[in-house]
């Protein structure tokens, strides 16, 4: 079965359920072994999902980003690292489509090779410098040499790092002093993933150091010059809380699943009709509506607007972020408290979502800078 052969969402949606119980079958397993996820992200490729985001005019679906979402929540109930991986690559080619910044024929041959399989992430996050979302210049460092660009420098958190064919590379031009961002290819000399991805969440996601020693690029691969432009909102980031949310949902499935087969010898029948039990549950559900309720309709009014609209979405786009993440951290405690002791069982999935949802609080944006925009949001409205 292929994406691109189904007809509706729904059928799509039907389809990535099947998909999802994969990546649930294999989750543990890579968790425990700290592994990446080779399968998931091949059983993505060969359905064509990976490509359903390339634009309509290079023979790509263009889907919205309200069923982008969808989609990377029934991922992420699944396997929470393979949705946040694959929500990069999804994310980044609509949001060049949208911003139809880079030179057409550049474009053009990246989305082409999409289509054929290939995979695209940025890496711009660096040791010294911590999130680019903080405002830190790059010290990966880029001078031209004739008609090339020469790049050196390393890079952290490279998600996707076994399987990527292309990186967007954020570099300090030596000359100007500029930040722009090159286009690598994998093929290229010169570039080295070291294995340094040891965290305690997403311990599937082979998010990598990226090390460049001397990688010659042709001059159309600088792509864009980073400025202003860089801090524009941007709607496929919303690909972040997605991915917790959906792990929250795989949170609350178990926990009701547990309870209502769980009979100790204390109570008649299983647990699920006693009052604590229904009242995490109802906790639970109601986090997951309120964070379902802003995030897509978050997804829908970028969806819906035009280039002005979206530019006004900052806060709403941060709340979002802000709010879902938050729930999902929540959601997880409760279906943990209502579990008990089992859930810290290595076997429990329970124990891996509390960690993976964990990791959403050091996804950009972070939490304190979302509030000072709202903040400043707020007090505008009274000028």
């Amino acid at each position: 079965m292929n994406f691109l052969h189904l007809d509706t969402f729904s059928q799509q949606y039907e389809f990535m359920k099947e998909l999802s119980e994969r990546f649930l079958a294999r989750a543990h397993q890579v968790d425990i072994e700290g592994s990446f996820p080779f399968e998931n992200i091949q059983d993505l490729k060969d359905s064509g999902y990976t490509s359903l985001t390339v634009p309509k005019k290079y023979g790509g679906r263009e889907i919205s980003l309200f069923d982008m979402l969808r989609f990377q929540e029934k991922i992420a109930e699944g396997d929470g690292a393979t949705a946040l991986s694959i929500g990069w690559h999804m994310g980044i080619i609509k949001n060049l489509t949208e911003k139809n910044s880079w030179d057409e024929s550049i474009f053009k041959k990246i989305c082409e090779d999409v289509k054929n399989g290939s995979l695209i992430n940025s890496a711009a996050t660096e040791p010294k410098t911590g999130s680019p979302t903080r405002g830190g210049k790059p010290e990966t460092t880029v001078y031209k040499e004739g008609d090339n660009w020469i790049i050196n420098g390393r890079k952290t958190f490279t998600t996707m790092a076994p399987v990527l064919d292309y990186f967007i590379v954020s570099a300090t031009i030596k000359d100007t002093n500029d930040v722009g961002n090159f286009l690598i290819p994998r093929s290229e000399n010169g570039i080295f993933i070291e294995e340094t991805w040891d965290s305690i969440a997403l311990r599937g996601t082979g998010s990598h150091d990226l090390v460049l020693q001397n990688v010659t690029v042709p001059d159309k691969f600088f792509v864009e010059t980073l400025g202003i432009e860089g801090k524009k909102p941007s709607g496929w980031l919303l690909h972040i809380p997605a991915c917790y949310l959906g792990i929250a949902k795989a949170a609350k499935k178990y926990a009701i699943s547990f309870a209502l087969e769980y009979s100790p010898n204390s109570v008649e029948g299983t647990i699920i009709n006693l009052p604590n039990v229904r009242q995490k549950i109802g906790e639970m559900e109601l986090k997951l509506m309120e964070s379902e309720y802003f995030l897509h309709s978050a997804a829908k009014q970028w969806d819906d607007s035009d280039e002005y609209g979206r530019g006004k979405m900052g806060p709403v786009l941060g709340a979002a972020k802000l709010n879902v993440t938050n729930n999902a951290i929540a959601v997880v405690d409760l279906a943990m408290r209502l579990v008990g002791a089992r859930s810290l069982s290595l076997k429990n999935p329970l124990q891996r979502y509390y960690r993976d949802v964990r990791a959403g609080l050091h996804n950009p944006p972070m939490d304190d800078m979302t509030i000072q925009i709202l903040a400043t949001h707020a007090i505008k409205q009274f000028d």
